[in-house]
């Protein structure tokens, strides 16, 4: 398929004001979405949580994670960020995908608008 990227903008959810594009690649195998850390650390991104993340290699590292605004797709959400290390591209992950509702279009390499799910548990009744 490729590599697919998606040009968005992102800022920090204290400030919404300063958005900055950048342009990440899409990667639905990753959970989370990451950008460099000197870059959140600029936007004044808080570091709020800590996640334990397996990489290729099968090893598992820790990283700060916060929440970012992103825009894309004419939408804007809140979504969780990992402070991701410097030599690593910005990555836009499952969750945000998800939050989105948007899948990966292997074909028209492109991300397009998916039904989301919503699973209803229904109560049966037993009749004797």
């Amino acid at each position: 398929m490729g590599i697919l990227r998606e040009k968005v903008k992102i800022a920090n959810p204290m400030d919404g004001a300063n958005y900055l594009e950048i342009e990440m690649v899409v990667d639905s195998g990753a959970t989370y979405s990451q950008v460099p850390a000197s870059l959140l650390v600029q936007m004044k991104i808080d570091k709020k949580y800590k996640r334990q993340l397996k990489i290729a290699t099968g090893e598992i590292i820790e990283r700060d994670a916060g929440e970012i605004i992103i825009s894309m797709k004419n939408e804007t959400l809140t979504t969780m960020v990992i402070f991701g290390d410097e030599r690593s591209e910005p990555l836009l992950g499952a969750v945000t995908l998800e939050q989105f509702g948007l899948a990966i279009d292997p074909v028209n390499k492109t991300l397009i608008p998916v039904p989301e799910l919503m699973l209803l548990l229904i109560k049966l009744k037993h009749s004797n």
